[in-house]
């Protein structure tokens, strides 16, 4: 572009003397000639120095044209207002590990599951996301993102195929009948049939600028809550988020009071959501649908910058957040057995809380990175979603209780692009980030081992998952590689039939782009 400027200028230079010049030439004093020569010195100058020209301006038919060309920042032509389009890319290849017997196989207590359909290697496109940002006004801007490839339901999770569908595997969180296998999911996979439609992501209007420190946003979008959930998609550490980091990675419909202080170092949001179904995902996803009761939930977030890009100390930051509401409308006992017209789902007071850490540090350790996340969760299951595998093995019960189940994940990794030595080392180098993320989870759910057929009681168990990755940084976050291995260890139990030692290891590469 420097170089077109160069040439339009010279050019420019030469249409002025060639006009004025001859014009007035039979009249021209000499001292008007050496005052043009002046100029057409002045003009080389500028021409030959490496400076850009600082003004070419008045919207005329060189601005236009120079609009016109391809490049980033470029504008782009609406109805009204400023228009900015973004974009995310994710195409990714995994291979796991193949090992046809599920997590719940039992030959001798008639249990039947299996793992075949969700360990087959592929490639995938993980993300596809288009986003439309409209700045209509100083103080109005209006989002709406969509992802063709969040339609798809086929997929299986990672880094847990087991856990079939989002983070949690039930018994039969995948339809199960005696002796017929997995009916739920392996449909999808022979069919490529989906749900509930996910195309519309956010689609949200965000006030700003006029009441001090504070934003107002309603619409489709994340809630505020936790940190690696409403993280970036194409920011992340991994190619995907840990267990926590799924359930946060979450839409829903509501409002927002967003607070910022103290250079955005103090940050608090506060705000009210539909947020039906249940915090464990067996009442099915948030978005795109409405809300299933007269209530809403109460979400909360905050989060502090003692120490924030400073050269020695680095950068530290401390949050929590929460999210509290009631579940359920118009229920007896057993919505199942008994049911009622209306939603048929018990009354449930539902609760969760989250606090992380993230650390930059600076200094002679500069490049080093640690995150850790922790999350707590209390709500029932929807009905039918757990099934008793001690005292009648494939029954389900059809009024779960109320239980509580809690993660964490611990984070680290250095980044030789902002380490101390960046200048000396080589190019190809700087482009690598090395990390590694031990993840945990209580995402297994049965009967309770007591015996008990009271048809309420709900037992979790954890799985583990240990991952080591390098990214590889083209153009920072924009355009990069990453390589995940995950380790997982699903749980084993003598008193629940777990099947022990299963296959479940994977490997993950994420090819990404980001404009």
């Amino acid at each position: 572009m420097q170089n077109f400027y160069k040439w339009l200028t010279g050019a420019l230079a030469v249409a002025v003397l060639a006009v004025a010049m001859p014009v007035r030439a039979a009249d021209a004093s000499q001292s008007e000639i050496e005052s043009l020569r002046k100029e057409m010195d002045a003009l080389r100058k500028q021409i030959n120095s490496n400076a850009t020209p600082k003004e070419i301006k008045g919207g005329g038919t060189v601005d236009k044209a120079v609009a016109a060309k391809y490049g980033p920042n470029n504008a782009v032509t609406t109805k009204a207002g400023k228009l900015s389009i973004s974009g995310l890319l994710q195409v990714w290849y995994y291979s796991i590990e193949n090992d046809q017997t599920g997590l719940f196989e039992s030959v001798d207590n008639d249990l039947r599951d299996t793992n075949d359909f969700a360990d087959n290697d592929s490639f995938r496109i993980r993300r596809s996301e288009i986003k439309f940002t409209v700045d209509i006004h100083e103080n109005i801007q209006a989002v709406v993102m969509i992802d063709p490839a969040r339609e798809a339901t086929s997929f299986p999770n990672v880094s847990d195929n087991k856990s079939h569908s989002g983070v949690f595997k039930r018994r039969n969180q995948v339809a199960v009948e005696v002796g017929g296998g997995d009916t739920g999911q392996s449909t999808n996979v022979q069919t490529g049939a989906g749900g509930v439609p996910r195309l519309l992501q956010d689609a949200y209007i965000l006030y700003h600028g006029v009441v001090p420190h504070h934003d107002f946003q309603i619409g489709q979008y994340k809630p505020y809550f936790g940190e690696e959930g409403i993280r970036s998609s194409g920011a992340l550490d991994f190619v995907e988020r840990s267990y926590l980091g799924q359930i946060g990675d979450a839409r829903d419909i509501g409002a927002t009071i967003l607070g910022k202080w103290w250079d955005e170092r103090f940050q608090y949001q506060l705000g009210i959501f539909n947020a039906p179904g249940n915090y464990w995902g067996s009442g099915g996803q948030q978005q795109n649908r409405s809300d299933d009761n007269d209530e809403k939930d109460i979400y909360g977030r905050l989060f502090v910058r003692p120490v924030w890009k400073q050269e020695t100390w680095g950068s530290l930051e401390l949050g929590y957040s929460f999210r509290f509401g009631t579940k359920g409308e118009e229920a007896n006992a057993d919505p199942v057995g008994d049911p009622v017209n209306g939603l048929n789902r018990n009354e449930t007071s539902a609760l969760s809380h989250n606090a992380w850490m993230s650390y930059m540090a600076g200094g002679p350790v500069k490049g080093l990175w640690l995150r850790s996340e922790y999350l707590f969760v209390r709500d029932r299951h929807a009905p039918s979603s757990v099934v008793d595998t001690i005292n009648d093995p494939g029954t389900r019960y059809t009024n779960n209780g109320t239980f509580s189940g809690d993660g964490f994940y611990v984070a680290l990794g250095y980044k030789i692009g902002d380490s101390t030595f960046k200048d000396c080392a080589p190019s190809w180098l700087k482009g690598f980030e090395f990390a590694a993320r031990f993840d945990r989870f209580e995402n297994v759910h049965v009967n309770s081992a007591t015996g008990e057929t009271t048809n309420s009681h709900t037992r979790t168990f954890h799985t583990d998952v240990y991952t080591a990755g390098i990214n590889y940084y083209i153009k920072g976050n924009n355009a990069k590689i990453q390589l995940n291995y995950n380790i997982v260890d699903n749980p084993d139990s003598d008193s629940y039939f777990f099947k022990d030692n299963i296959d479940n290891n994977s490997l993950v590469v994420n090819f990404q782009v980001s404009f």
